[in-house]
């Protein structure tokens, strides 16, 4: 492993290995334990490496209170007007379901893990022994959940959504001296759907550099080009919700991914793996058929034994069957070992030493 990377149960995470795709089921559980299974199902079909919940109750993030602090005013009309504590009520998991998906999903070959909120979701998952931990973007700055779960010594996924550099440095620093044992960094825009003139990709590049950890994005643009191109530009764990229909409402559904669409994300993440490769210098494949298509060295006169080779008699042309150009000079001067006729590839044997 390179020196950021690290494992999540049987998955390396990091530089070399293939991305680690997440399917968000947030919210989109719609308070349906079947359907919180379907939704896994079709992660596991199209080829999702985990999927994730979040592990939350209502008074655990907020206070029911309909002060207007409390009263939520957004561009999201599945959320506007509502309290957060209204919210959080009717989008949250059931904690004795979670036991229940993790066994699911495992069965299905899928990482099960969550984002956790406070101390005692901690506890809670920590008894359902998850590989790993996320922590969302919302909590970025909260150094008393930063400290208490890397002391459980599992990987952390952070967002970084609305983050700044100071803000990440210091979330990682508390992450990494309180024991965590592999941090990852998801750039990400907090807008929800973001629009893609807001992502500015080219901060994953930054992240990595900056901050030494494993950069990953959390996506919450429409389609698969965002977390796609993210690739190219070195994230190495994308995150993206999913839900089965985006007409069956819920608090994340506007912004979430079909099932198709979730398919020809992972589809078209492994392709952009293939075309990125490796630093190579050498042809590959059917390029070492084309070799021959170079120029090479040729006698384009006949010529007689003893005679010099010329720059009249001898040419650099293709195809590649004779001595490489870079010989040129010093062959011409030279004569030759016997008779040569026009159209002979020029060979060390041809020339008298």
């Amino acid at each position: 492993m390179t020196k950021n990377n690290f494992k999540i149960a049987n998955k390396k995470i990091g530089e070399g290995n293939p991305v680690f795709i997440i399917a968000e089921v947030s919210a989109n559980h719609n308070q349906s334990l079947e359907r919180a299974k379907k939704i896994i199902e079709v992660a596991a079909k199209a080829g999702a490496d985990a999927v994730k919940i979040q592990t939350y109750k209502p008074e655990t993030l907020t206070i029911d209170c309909a002060k207007k602090p409390f009263v939520i005013k957004s561009y999201n009309k599945n959320w506007d007007g509502k309290t957060l504590y209204d919210l959080y009520k009717s989008s949250y998991m059931p904690w004795e379901w979670q036991p229940e998906l993790k066994k699911f999903a495992e069965q299905l070959g899928l990482i099960f893990f969550s984002t956790a909120y406070d101390e005692t979701s901690i506890d809670f998952l920590e008894k359902m022994n998850v590989p790993a931990y996320k922590i969302a973007s919302f909590e970025l700055t909260d150094v008393v959940l930063l400290s208490r779960v890397a002391k459980t010594k599992k990987p952390i996924i952070i967002s970084r959504g609305m983050g700044s550099v100071k803000e990440i440095n210091n979330a990682v620093s508390i992450l990494k001296r309180n024991g965590a044992r592999g941090v990852a960094v998801l750039h990400c825009v907090s807008s929800y759907p973001a629009n893609p003139e807001d992502m500015d990709l080219k901060t994953i590049l930054d992240i990595e550099k900056r901050f030494k950890v494993v950069p990953g994005l959390s996506d919450h643009t429409m389609g698969t080009l965002a977390a796609t191109a993210s690739v190219a530009l070195g994230a190495c764990v994308i995150e993206k919700h999913l839900t089965l229909d985006r007409n069956d409402g819920g608090a994340d559904s506007s912004f979430s991914m079909e099932p198709k669409e979730f398919e020809e994300l992972v589809k078209s993440v492994r392709a952009t793996e293939k075309l990125i490769g490796k630093v190579r210098y050498s042809p590959v494949g059917n390029e070492l058929s084309e070799l021959k298509g170079r120029r090479s060295l040729f006698v384009v006169k006949h010529i007689k034994k003893g005679d010099y080779f010329t720059k009249e008699n001898v040419r650099i042309i293709r195809p590649n069957f004779g001595l490489a150009p870079e010989f040129f000079y010093k062959v011409i001067g030279k004569k030759a070992e016997k008779d040569i006729e026009r159209g002979t590839p020029l060979k060390w044997d041809l020339v008298k030493k």
